[in-house]
């Protein structure tokens, strides 16, 4: 059997917890400790899911993340081979580039291409 020296650190809380709907429609979940003090639980932000149970308590499990770390980048775009199977190419472009939109993808789908040729991920 193989021995995980990986430690699991749970924090326990007395808290009130205040479900209320912002202006969009959006659920805002707070959890209130009934004695807040700084540094109990380590601030984090991440997708996840959360869920209030018929009994009150709350449930939120973070859900690893999708994309990859980029392992090209290009002018306005990157390639990422992601942990869900999925390669993705992303392209961002400033509104004010809109009208260069097709020469930018030109440009960077070119690069890409030739990345993934040398690499002999395609033919």
């Amino acid at each position: 059997m193989k021995n995980s020296n990986k430690v699991i650190k749970t924090t326990t809380l007395s808290a009130q917890v205040a479900v209320s709907k912002t202006e969009s429609g959006m659920d805002y979940v707070q959890v209130l400790p009934d004695n807040p003090s700084m540094g109990i639980v380590k601030p984090f932000h991440g997708m996840g899911y959360g869920q209030m149970l018929n009994n009150g308590s709350f449930d939120f499990i973070r859900s690893k993340r999708k994309r990859g770390k980029p392992e090209l980048k290009v002018d306005y775009g990157s390639l990422s081979f992601c942990s869900d199977g999925n390669d993705r190419i992303v392209f961002t472009v400033p509104e004010e580039m809109r009208a260069e939109l097709p020469k930018i993808l030109r440009k960077g789908i070119t690069q890409i291409t030739n990345y993934l040729i040398k690499k002999g991920l395609s033919r």
